[in-house]
């Protein structure tokens, strides 16, 4: 009798459907490979700080009037994913509808800006650990998991990089989602603090980390969580997300 062929576990747990055009998947993944392959990726032009796509020609590396002459805490932001309806979509089922299973994609699709980004092969070859941007405990208990964590896991298992929990999230913010740059920039003041065995002087600090959030915004959330790792020792500060928003 011919043996029945193994079944990923992951098919008895999670329709295997493609998350976005329901055609039939295995082997545990969300997208099929044409919903993934229609992912707008960001490539060169791009902004050398904040990571924006730009629509044009330009030779060599530029900032974006949004980044120019402004100082921020960490060396470089870069985002895989410009944004679009469906990798927007598959973030918000993550956050609030609780879809765990789509943050392995997300991740994978994050990985992606690994190859397109030369600083970010440093940080490869140097194994920085990744870094996420943390929740306040009664959002995470409301929510009952940090995405931010769950898309940087997805990462060490593409990356064999190492997921370091040094940052928390001491004061409960308002959502930033109506706020300008300034105002996001007030709001987060002291949200952030170091944990407390990464305070210890026996502690090392990693001379380089990868901060990892799902989207990239105005930069105000990465920018607080930068300067906290900074001033707790840490070299040098990359942040990568899974999509510009």
């Amino acid at each position: 009798m011919a043996e029945m062929p193994a079944i990923d576990f992951l098919d008895w747990v999670y329709p295997p459907i493609c998350a976005l055009c329901g055609c039939g998947l295995s082997q545990g993944k969300a997208l099929c490979e044409s919903c993934s392959g229609d992912m707008p990726r960001i490539a060169v032009p791009f902004c050398d700080v904040c990571g924006e796509h730009f629509l044009g020609q330009i030779d060599g590396a530029f900032e974006c009037p949004n980044c120019n002459g402004l100082s921020f805490h960490f060396e470089f932001a870069r985002a895989a994913m410009d944004r679009s309806d469906g990798i927007s979509e598959l973030i918000h089922r993550l956050k609030y509808g609780r879809e765990i299973h789509l943050a392995g994609d997300l991740g994978r699709l994050a990985c992606g800006a690994f190859s397109s980004d030369r600083r970010l092969g440093v940080a490869l070859e140097e194994r920085w650990p990744l870094v996420p941007v943390p929740l306040h405990r009664l959002r995470q208990m409301d929510r009952q998991f940090n995405q931010a964590e769950e898309i940087s896991r997805a990462i060490a298992l593409e990356t064999s990089l190492p997921v370091l929990s040094m940052l928390k999230r001491v004061r409960r913010t308002e959502t930033q989602t109506r706020l300008s740059r300034r105002q996001r920039l007030e709001n987060l003041k002291g949200a952030f603090a170091i944990r407390k065995r990464w305070g210890m002087k026996k502690t090392v600090a990693p001379r380089g980390v990868i901060l990892v959030d799902d989207v990239f915004t105005t930069g105000s959330t990465v920018n607080e969580c930068a300067k906290v790792l900074r001033k707790a020792g840490v070299g040098r500060v990359a942040v990568l997300t899974v999509m510009r928003g």
